[in-house]
């Protein structure tokens, strides 16, 4: 089996983070845990968004989670394509938007 620095074992450790820092690690999971109660948005709507940024910033830790936790609170497949679909067409847009950089400077080098 290739090695990767990705270990889906390290998940379920993300608890010890703390261990190094313990007030920052508190601060840290209360303020999570906070975030990921229902109000205006319900968990199932907070679950989906988290699986859309997992994907827009990469991250395999959190693409598990959040699928998990999506389908435990009730997304279907469907509903998860469609969020990282939208993930996608930000992330996309992001850097076409960025090309109008390139071409402000083009322009004015072309001058």
């Amino acid at each position: 089996m290739e090695k990767t620095y990705y270990n889906p074992a390290d998940l379920s450790k993300f608890g010890n983070i703390g261990e190094f820092e313990p007030n920052l690690a508190k601060k840290f999971f209360d303020y999570y845990a906070d975030v990921f109660k229902e109000g205006e948005l319900s968990e199932r709507e907070k679950a989906l968004i988290a699986l859309a940024v997992s994907h827009a910033i990469q991250c395999p830790y959190c693409i598990d989670a959040y699928t998990t936790e999506s389908l435990q609170k009730g997304s279907t497949n469907g509903e998860m394509m469609e969020a990282i679909h939208v993930a996608a067409a930000i992330r996309g847009g992001a850097s076409l938007v960025h090309g109008v950089q390139m071409m402000n400077k083009a322009k004015e080098i072309s001058m």
